[in-house]
């Protein structure tokens, strides 16, 4: 068995992006510059910007964070992604989500600018996603990818099952390991609440992908021996620690490893992938390659 190291893996990236913004101030290029929207004090999000914002100083990015309490109103947020859409020295931004529940989240998401939406939830990035052609991928979804392909995972031709069928993971994941490239040109599988007969499935599975943010899952009698395992699942569970919880993924890692070929950990898998992807996307966006 061997663990897929997304820290690892991801440090490397970064230092890679910050020699490449490096190369663009060298030839009087503008550094990039990501921003970050975070209403109220979600402690996920909080530390998930928290993240972000260290990503961008050890890429050599600018980054700017807006605050917001979680009693702004809809269209007090919506005037300040029409700002950021016009601000010329912000070349990618996200809103961090989830969104108090008075804010319709879709409509904010679809005021973004799609050429700024380094996230890649805009409708225009997530169709562009769907049809093959260039775009801002979604940030874990790409991680994944990367993760598979820097293990030296070979995908071609190879059964993936998906736990999951949410617009941020689940989906798009899906798409892109079906289309033709390297990762990619998967047979995959969609699983979900509905789903039937889900162990019989996924024991067909080379690779699964855990994206149902449910701990512990992913048990060993749906796993065959040798299957890659990639758990995209986060979920704060109870603690004996000073901080009263600790992460733990959608597969039970104790019992699935010793069945698997590769599997990611739960914490330093996924995540940090995650946030570099969003990374090398505000990189993309500073250098305008995909939308000129």
């Amino acid at each position: 068995m061997t663990l897929i190291d997304g820290k690892k893996i991801a440090a490397v990236i970064k230092q890679e992006i910050a020699q490449e913004v490096e190369r663009m101030l060298a030839q009087g290029m503008k550094r990039p510059h990501l921003a970050a929207v975070l209403v109220g004090h979600d402690g996920g999000s909080e530390t998930y910007v928290a993240a972000k914002v260290k990503a961008c100083e050890e890429c050599g990015f600018k980054s700017t964070l807006i605050r917001y309490e979680d009693t702004v109103s809809e269209d007090e947020l919506l005037a300040a992604v029409d700002r950021l859409n016009s601000d010329p020295d912000v070349d990618g931004f996200i809103v961090q989500l989830p969104l108090p529940r008075h804010i319709n989240a879709q409509r904010v998401t679809e005021a973004i600018d799609y050429r700024k939406d380094v996230d890649g939830f805009h409708p225009v990035n997530v169709g562009r996603l769907s049809l093959g052609l260039p775009c801002f991928r979604s940030a874990t979804p790409q991680g994944i990818l990367t993760l598979l392909e820097k293990s030296g995972i070979d995908t071609g031709g190879k059964h993936c099952v998906v736990l999951g069928r949410s617009n941020i993971v689940g989906k798009p994941v899906a798409s892109m390991l079906m289309q033709k490239g390297t990762p990619g040109n998967c047979t995959v599988t969609v699983c979900h609440s509905a789903t039937r007969n889900l162990k019989e499935i996924t024991r067909q599975a080379d690779i699964i992908i855990a994206a149902l943010g449910s701990p512990g899952f992913v048990t060993a009698d749906m796993v065959k021996d040798g299957a890659v395992i990639i758990d995209v699942g986060t979920t704060r569970v109870p603690a004996d620690n000073a901080r009263g919880w600790r992460l733990r993924g959608d597969v039970d890692f104790d019992n699935v490893a010793p069945k698997c070929s590769h599997i990611t950990p739960v914490p330093g898998g996924v995540g940090p992938m995650t946030i570099v992807s969003l990374m090398q996307n505000t990189l993309l966006a500073g250098k305008k390659i995909i939308y000129q």
